[in-house]
């Protein structure tokens, strides 16, 4: 293959090459989940405040200012709300945002939820080359174990980019899971060029993520969000699904946009939606990657 062909031109070992970099391999679903549980509920919120206009080189008081409302406002709503179900949570932070906001990591800490990787500045991974990609994530990496006194076991890329040597620093990290990918509902293991990597993916998807419906763009037109209690809906609807199936309702917010006020209505009638139900396992998603990878040896 030369550099000027198009992707019609590649012949079949090519285009097999590319789709075999990184692959969904066996399933890890187990036959149930602790305690007789008939789902897992995996809650997570990617804690990126500041650093969405920072990654684009944005200043302005504006931006940021929208960025500061998710950890000054927005986090510790949602502390709250958990703490009142009971519920663990994972908590993704890029490095920058957990250096201007270390007492939000802490309360994380403090709460029992876990914190995992998020990138360095939220930066698009698939835009560097591999030396700075490993570099920015080695960097996050120990900052975040300096500010909670643990080194983080799981990643979640910069919105969900996946370059070709994201997965190889993974690996190289230790980390236990990654949560960016979207090749099925439930957990299944990482396959690099067809070899098993002992690597869960907890698979994230835009169905189950706040800001899809919630974000309003002004740039290009007003675009008005989805009204909450819609949002809700659907994604009780795939809590249900979940259940029906034994498997994972992985679900990913971000404290500035779920944190309104009435957005959290969306996540508050979730929640007592999922308690009216038995058989439930809340639980982070490192929690879940460990109990897979025990159960499907």
């Amino acid at each position: 293959m030369t550099a000027d062909q198009q992707p019609w031109q590649w012949d079949e070992q090519t285009w097999r090459a590319h789709v075999a970099r990184v692959r969904a391999g066996r399933l890890l679903r187990p036959a149930s989940w602790p305690g007789g549980a008939r789902v897992a509920v995996a809650l997570s919120f990617d804690a990126d405040h500041e650093t969405i206009p920072l990654r684009h080189g944005e200043t302005g008081p504006g931006k940021l200012a929208q960025g500061e409302y998710g950890s000054r406002v927005g986090a510790p709503r949602v502390l709250r709300l958990l703490e009142r179900f009971g519920v663990p949570a994972s908590f993704f932070m890029p490095a920058v945002s957990a250096l201007l906001h270390p007492e939000e990591v802490r309360s994380y800490v403090a709460a029992g939820h876990e914190v995992g990787m998020h990138g360095w500045i939220h930066e698009g991974n698939t835009l560097l080359d591999p030396a700075d990609e490993r570099e920015l994530a080695l960097r996050a990496a120990d900052t975040l174990e300096k500010l909670t006194g643990t080194r983080p076991v799981g990643i979640r890329t910069p919105a969900w980019e996946f370059s070709h040597h994201t997965l190889a620093i993974t690996r190289e990290l230790g980390l236990r899971y990654d949560s960016s990918l979207m090749a099925d509902d439930d957990p299944y293991e990482l396959l690099a060029d067809g070899e098993p990597t002992g690597v869960v993916e907890i698979p994230v998807e835009w169905i189950r993520d706040d800001v899809p419906y919630l974000t309003i763009e002004h740039r290009g037109g007003l675009r008005w969000s989805t009204p909450p209690r819609q949002v809700a809906g659907v994604w009780c609807d795939e809590f249900d699904a979940a259940l029906e199936e034994g498997g994972l309702f992985q679900l990913t917010m971000h404290p500035h946009v779920i944190g309104h006020r009435s957005r959290m209505v969306a996540l508050r009638e979730l929640l007592e939606h999922i308690d009216a139900h038995e058989g439930v396992w809340y639980a982070t998603h490192a929690q879940v990657a460990e109990y897979v990878l025990e159960q499907c040896p």
